[in-house]
């Protein structure tokens, strides 16, 4: 058997999807799978050292396909790079694929299904979407604000929807992805829920008193609030600021532990998010670059809680992967977002966090000044948090789902009951999860 994935990014880069790639196709290969991944040459931040074509990483082989390098600057020119992958990748697949592979499309570029599902048929090969968003819908509630032509729309989802159907799996990412896909008439038995995950070995919770990150960014015994990662368009900080701003003028701030925040990352909003924190004069807020992965354990647990946000118009469509790695810190979530979204779903299931509603400051402040004055549960929510990331989001639990699943798909052509998927791909949870 051998498994080829798709996607613009792998390792070395470190951006979201590469990481999900990277660790996934490492893990498989460890368990005597064969890999193939079809890449391009360019780094998601834009870096210009050139990465080989074609090389043999811990027994991967990685095919690095040309492309444009034109950025993400403009979307005229994203776009020019979008096709250019695709034009590269259908090529390399075409002449690379054959019988009882198993072809693995991610989303970035977006719509590479499209470009996968027939490659597959003809080569006589199994396809496998792995669906990290919904792409024209997300494309259409982030840059147009639901302006896009509804002829291109329907015309992308149609071609889209096609391609989904004509797969052997579609694996999306959270449970109200599958929802949406049920909506369009994707097959039931072509779907299962197959969430990102964290490592839990290379994470584990730091005492703030053992923590170095905390002694060198010089923060004390404050109560931190933290962002990591992506600051972005599906993202608001507005009710951030709004928290920050309540926070700082909180009249009993003198009877409370001072509170401080954290932001760790880049993304299209984080320097706006700079530029309004110099301009209201808020003096509680320390930045700090993205953290190598090594140090990841370090930079989560710095924080006392963790802000994850998503706009609620992108609930089914995208799944915050801050959740998991704040999860295998030991430490609570507070989602600003939808009530029943994804991750209020989580934080709910494993009694984690707390979910406020989107653009509503006030709650915020309230919940981090409630959890500032009570320890207690802060601990109780976190340790939960790393209990449910141990039991079912671990990343060594990801790679055998993900293992099992392949290999059932490449040893019969048809497709596993609803109950045996229900059996194999979706754990229970526990009572001992759920308590306090």
């Amino acid at each position: 058997m051998r498994a080829i994935f798709i996607n613009r990014f792998f390792y070395p880069d470190h951006s979201a999807t590469s990481q999900m790639l990277s660790d996934l196709a490492f893990g498989l290969a460890q368990d005597s799978i064969e890999v193939t991944v079809i890449t391009s040459r360019l780094h998601y931040d834009g870096n210009d050292n050139k990465l080989a074509p074609h090389e043999t990483i811990s027994g991967i082989e990685v095919r690095r396909i040309w492309t444009t390098r034109f950025g993400r600057s403009r979307l005229k020119l994203r776009a020019i790079d979008y096709l250019t992958f695709y034009l590269s990748a259908a090529w390399t697949l075409l002449r690379m694929t054959a019988r009882g592979d198993l072809v693995v499309a991610m989303t970035d570029p977006p719509m590479l299904s499209v470009v996968a599902a027939p490659i597959a048929k003809i080569r006589g090969a199994r396809l496998v979407n792995w669906l990290q968003d919904l792409f024209p819908e997300v494309a259409d509630a982030l840059y147009s604000g639901g302006k896009l032509s509804a002829v291109l729309l329907r015309t992308l989802r149609k071609l889209r929807n096609i391609s989904l159907r004509q797969a052997d799996m579609n694996v999306a990412i959270g449970e109200l992805m599958v929802e949406r896909l049920r909506q369009v008439d994707i097959p039931a038995e072509r779907l299962c829920v197959r969430h990102n995950w964290a490592d839990c070995k290379g994470i584990t919770p730091i005492a703030p008193r053992h923590n170095p990150l905390r002694a060198e960014w010089n923060l004390g015994n404050d109560f931190i609030v933290g962002y990591s990662g992506n600051l972005g368009r599906a993202h608001e900080f507005e009710p951030i600021l709004a928290a920050i701003q309540t926070i700082e003028h909180d009249d009993d701030r003198l009877a409370r532990p001072s509170i401080r925040w954290l932001f760790i990352g880049g993304g299209h909003a984080f320097e706006r998010l700079k530029e309004e924190v110099d301009k209201r004069g808020l003096t509680s807020v320390v930045f700090r670059p993205y953290q190598p992965r090594s140090q990841l354990a370090q930079s989560l647990s710095a924080a006392d809680v963790h802000i994850v946000t998503l706009k609620p118009e992108l609930e089914g469509l995208i799944v915050p992967s801050k959740f998991y790695g704040t999860a295998a810190a030991g430490r609570p979530v507070l989602f600003i977002g939808a009530s029943g979204g994804e991750i209020d779903r989580l934080t709910k299931q494993h009694n984690c966090g707390q979910t406020v509603a989107n653009g509503d400051g006030k709650a915020l402040a309230n919940a981090i000044l409630a959890l500032s004055r009570d320890p207690k549960l802060t601990s109780r929510m976190g340790e939960n948090a790393r209990r449910a990331c141990e039991d079912f989001y671990d990343k060594s639990i990801a790679i055998q789902g993900w293992a099992r699943m392949l290999r059932g798909l490449s040893v019969t052509a048809e497709m596993p009951s609803a109950a045996e998927r229900d059996q194999t791909y979706r754990p229970e949870i526990t009572d001992t999860v759920l308590t306090e």
